[in-house]
C-alpha cells in the first residue's frame, strides 16, 4: 500500500492516460452489451462466479416467467408453436421498397438502418432482425412485444412511433420514426454530466412516457441512457421495447430476470416477483447518472456492483439541490413498498418537490423548450451517432428477399414462427 504525503501531486503519465482510455471503453462496452451476452461472459470468468451474489443471480433454475435467463440454443418452433396475431396487414412491404443509406445502431439480433422510402422520400429508422439468431435464443417473445407495445403507442410524444412492419423469410422489419438527436448516453459520454435543470426536463418527459406504458399496464423494464433518444429539437424520445411487459395490472407483477446490470433493480437481483415500481427505480437510476456521471451503484466488479446495489447506502454528494436529493433517495429506495411511486405511481413522480417548475401539460404538448438542441441540419446530419455505427457499411442482403430456391427448411420454420408480425396502421389513426 502505498501512502502519498500531502504535498506529493499525482503525475497523470502516458501509461496512466492508456489505462483511463482503456477503462473508458470497456465502460461503454459493457454499457452496450445485452444482459444475455453479459452474463454468458460472467459465467465464463471463475473469479467472478465464486462471490456467492454472482454465484445466487447465474443460479439456472429459473425463477417464473425467466425467458431471458435460458440461453440453450434451441430447434425452431414447429407450426404448432407459431406466435399467430393475425393476419397481416400490409402483405405488400417489401425491403427493395427503401434505399438503406447508413447504420445507425446495432443489437443481438441485428442493425437499425437510416432509409429512405423510394417513392415518397421520407427516411425512417428501418429495424432488421434476423430470425435465426431471435430464435435460437428464444426471443421471439420478446420481439413480438416490442412490436405490440409500438403497436399501442398511439400519439404520446415521447415515444418512437411504429409506421408499419414486415417480414421476409429470414427477417423481421420495423419502420420506426427516424431520431437523429444522438441517443442520451452519447451526450452524457460528451459532457460527463448535466446541470439539475436540464436533467429535470429530460427525466420529467421519460416520467410522462413511462407513466403513460404503466396506464397501458406495460412495465417498460430496461430504462438506461442508450435507450433514451433526442429528436431533433432535443426533446426525449424513449426507444427499444424488446423488455417490455405487457398485462401487469397496477398491483400486478412479474418474475422474469431481465435488465442492464448497472440499472437492475435490487428485487430484479433477489428473483423476488417485483412490480411498476421497478420503472421508478430505473428513472432513478438514470437520474442519478445525469447529475453525476455513473449509475448510482456502480462498479468494474460486476460482483461488487451487484452486492453495492443490494446492501451499499446511496451516496449524494453535496452538489444538489435538497429537492434533487429527496426524489433520489426515494427513487433508489431498496425496499420496493417504500419507493416513490409504489401507491399512486406517475401521480407521485409528478407531484414531488423537484417537478414543481414543471408545468406538465405544457410538457406533453411539447411547448416547453428543451434546454439542448442538437442543431441537427436535416436527415441526413448524422453528427450524433457514434462513428462505430455509422463506419460500418451497409449489408448489401439487407435490402433484397432471399431467392426463393436458397431458402431452407430450418428459415421457413423461422418464417412460420412470426406469422402475423406484419402490420400496417388503418387510415383511422391518421383521422
Amino acid at each position: 500500500m502505498t501512502i502519498k504525503t500531502e504535498t506529493e501531486k499525482p503525475v497523470l503519465t502516458y501509461s496512466k492516460c492508456r489505462g483511463l482510455v482503456a477503462l473508458v471503453t470497456a465502460f461503454m462496452k459493457q454499457r452496450r452489451m445485452g444482459l444475455n451476452d453479459f452474463i454468458q461472459r460472467l459465467a465464463a470468468n471463475s473469479y467472478a462466479c465464486k462471490h456467492p451474489e454472482v454465484q445466487s443471480i447465474l443460479n439456472l433454475s429459473p425463477p417464473q416467467d425467466a425467458e431471458l435467463m435460458n440461453t440453450n440454443p434451441s430447434p425452431p418452433p414447429s407450426p404448432s408453436q407459431q406466435i399467430n396475431l393475425g393476419p397481416s396487414s400490409n402483405p405488400s412491404a417489401k425491403p427493395s421498397d427503401f434505399h438503406f443509406l447508413k447504420v445507425i445502431g446495432k443489437g443481438s439480433f441485428g442493425k437499425v438502418l437510416l432509409a429512405r422510402h423510394r417513392t415518397d422520400d421520407q427516411f425512417y429508422a428501418v429495424k432488421v432482425l434476423q430470425k435465426k439468431a431471435i430464435l435460437k435464443k428464444k426471443e421471439e417473445k420478446h420481439i413480438m412485444s416490442e412490436r405490440n407495445v409500438l403497436l399501442k403507442n398511439v400519439k404520446h410524444p415521447f415515444l418512437v412511433g411504429l409506421h408499419y412492419s414486415f417480414q421476409t423469410a429470414d427477417k423481421l422489419y420495423f419502420i420506426l420514426d427516424y431520431i437523429n438527436g444522438g441517443e442520451l448516453f452519447y451526450h452524457l459520454q460528451r459532457e460527463r454530466c448535466f446541470l439539475e435543470p436540464r436533467a429535470r426536463f429530460y427525466a420529467a418527459e421519460i416520467a410522462s412516457a413511462l407513466g403513460y406504458l404503466h396506464s397501458l399496464n406495460i412495465v417498460y423494464r430496461d430504462l438506461k441512457p442508450e435507450n433514451i433518444l433526442l429528436d431533433s429539437q432535443g426533446h426525449i424520445i424513449l426507444t427499444d421495447f424488446g423488455l417490455c411487459k405487457e398485462n401487469i395490472e397496477p398491483n400486478g407483477t412479474t418474475s422474469t430476470f431481465c435488465g442492464t446490470p448497472e440499472y437492475l433493480a435490487p428485487e430484479v437481483l433477489h428473483k423476488q416477483p417485483y412490480d411498476r415500481t421497478v420503472d421508478w427505480w430505473c428513472l432513478g437510476a438514470v437520474l442519478y447518472e445525469m447529475l453525476y456521471g455513473l449509475p448510482p451503484f456502480y462498479s468494474r466488479n460486476t460482483a461488487e456492483m451487484y452486492d453495492n446495489i443490494l446492501n451499499k447506502p446511496l451516496q449524494l454528494k453535496p452538489n444538489i439541490s435538497n429537492a434533487a436529493r429527496h426524489l433520489l433517495e426515494g427513487l433508489l429506495q431498496k425496499d420496493r413498498t417504500k419507493r416513490l411511486g409504489c401507491t399512486e405511481d406517475f401521480i407521485e413522480i409528478k407531484n414531488h418537490i423537484f417537478f414543481s417548475p414543471i408545468n406538465w401539460d405544457d410538457l406533453n404538448a411539447k411547448k416547453i423548450n428543451p434546454p439542448f438542441n442538437p442543431n441537427v441540419t436535416g436527415p441526413n446530419d448524422l453528427r450524433h451517432f457514434d462513428p462505430e455505427f455509422t463506419d460500418e457499411p451497409v449489408p448489401s442482403s439487407i435490402g433484397c428477399s432471399p431467392d426463393s430456391a436458397l431458402v431452407t427448411a430450418s428459415i421457413k420454420e423461422a418464417a412460420e414462427a412470426f406469422v402475423g408480425f406484419s402490420y400496417a396502421p388503418s387510415m383511422d389513426s391518421y383521422l
